[in-house]
């Protein structure tokens, strides 16, 4: 288990350093081979491993890039500035309607797209408004804890939630009956704990002036009449194929080949094309694929070596004490294990261990919702706790608002644990209750 736990930490050491522009794949790919050549895991291990992760994997990319289009064509920032409108030159109010915006984002194209597509736009928008640096970090604050926070309704919303619900074959339907209404619950909690935090810093008025008209914010008419139709329909094709077991990221790679089409204008040959879909592909995280492989890989190893069996004795532990204290302490265990290892080795582990679990059926199901749950949250604890969140420290960077690691805990230590506790009371109420 040393040996494999050396492997894991040199592998999360190079994926967050990422030296000579190694990026996340190779760096977790490394540690694979090296696990590989001295026998923590196996090759039979790769089939396997590749199994839980190739669904997710895709179906994130295929997310991606419709987000890329979607962003170049002009949509966020034409839904961004409706916000801005709607918040009637109102600062107290506009905070609010920002966070309902990145919830809404989150839930449809992923946290990582919510975090960083719509956090550049609504700092190009604040910009506009003269908002004060304090202020403006307090939206991009929100922006960011909002992504992971409001990540729980639809499988697609975060790849710990795909993985999960692949692992335990939990249909698209049966998921969203579950969890929609926590992340209602997530949502209220994230507003209020926002609200609380950074009200003192919005300033009371601000002027529209400066602000264009949405319309204007639209480069390419034709992607988006179709964005609202597109969206809709892929909707009811997650509920109407998850039945007949079409994989997720099957039904999403052709809502992305058909916006690709579409935008590409490729029944023409390219001509008249606005987006840049050339662009959105080599923006892709095509990396992720080799990371996903790479670092369950060496994950897989450390669960073998008896990390495994380790949580599995605390589950059994936590469901001794009955089902209310196994939901909020699975949860809390799965957040804690995410913000220190990384909320997508931590969702392996956790499915590991409540898999070999021995507890009752209605326990264990409450505890796979609570691990999502705390692998969804969990991450915003620390700046390393996802991917999401280093990439989004970098985007800010690049905008010149720099927050250290220091600040950010601070924040996060903050904000998350409330809202973390109210999601996972909620899910202790609720799945009885449809479950009856």
């Amino acid at each position: 288990m040393l040996l494999a736990l050396v492997i894991f930490l040199l592998t999360l050491v190079f994926v967050i350093w990422q030296p000579r522009g190694l990026g996340i794949g190779y760096s977790a790919l490394a540690g694979a081979i090296v696990a590989l050549a001295l026998g923590v895991v196996h090759w039979a291990d790769v089939a396997l491993v590749w199994g839980i992760v190739w669904d997710a994997t895709f179906t994130f990319v295929a997310l991606i890039i419709i987000s890329l289009i979607l962003d170049e064509a002009g949509i966020f920032t034409w839904a961004a500035l409706h916000v801005a409108r709607l918040g009637g030159g109102r600062g107290r109010r506009l905070l609010p309607l920002i966070v309902v915006l990145g919830a809404m984002v989150s839930a449809l194209f992923a946290n990582d797209g919510a975090a960083l597509l719509l956090t550049p736009i609504v700092i190009a928008i604040l910009l506009r408004l003269n908002f004060t640096p304090m202020a403006t970090l307090a939206f991009i604050v929100a922006t960011g804890f909002v992504a992971d926070t409001t990540s729980l309704p639809l499988i697609i919303s975060n790849l710990v939630n795909i993985v999960t619900a692949n692992y335990f074959d939990i249909s698209f339907g049966s998921y969203a009956a579950v969890m929609v209404p926590v992340n209602l619950v997530s949502l209220l909690a994230t507003l209020l704990v926002v609200w609380l935090v950074f009200a003192r810093d919005i300033p009371r008025d601000y002027a529209l002036e400066g602000l264009e008209s949405p319309q204007s914010a639209v480069k390419d008419p034709l992607v988006f009449r179709l964005t609202f139709p597109l969206l809709v329909v892929l909707l009811l094709a997650y509920f109407v194929t998850a039945p007949l077991g079409v994989p997720v990221s099957v039904v999403t790679g052709a809502a992305a080949l058909l916006l690709m089409i579409v935008a590409g204008r490729w029944w023409q040959g390219g001509r008249d094309a606005q987006v840049s879909v050339r662009k959105a592909l080599q923006g892709a995280p095509w990396q992720i694929v080799l990371f996903s492989l790479g670092m369950y890989l060496v994950v897989y190893g450390l669960g073998k070596a008896g990390l495994t069996g380790l949580g599995a004795d605390a589950l059994q532990w936590l469901a001794g004490q009955g089902d209310f204290v196994a939901t909020v302490g699975s949860g809390v265990l799965a957040a804690l294990v995410a913000s220190v290892m990384n909320n997508m080795p931590s969702t392996l582990v956790s499915a590991l261990a409540i898999e070999q679990a021995q507890v009752a059926e209605q326990t264990r199901e409450l505890m796979i919702y609570a691990s999502v749950i705390g692998n969804d949250l969990g991450p915003k604890l620390t700046p390393i706790g996802s991917l999401a969140t280093l990439l989004w420290l970098h985007v800010l960077a690049g905008k010149n608002y720099r927050i250290s690691w220091g600040q950010y805990m601070k924040v996060g230590l903050l904000l998350t644990p409330p809202v973390l506790l109210a999601s996972l009371i909620a899910l202790y109420f609720w799945l009885p209750m449809i479950g009856d």
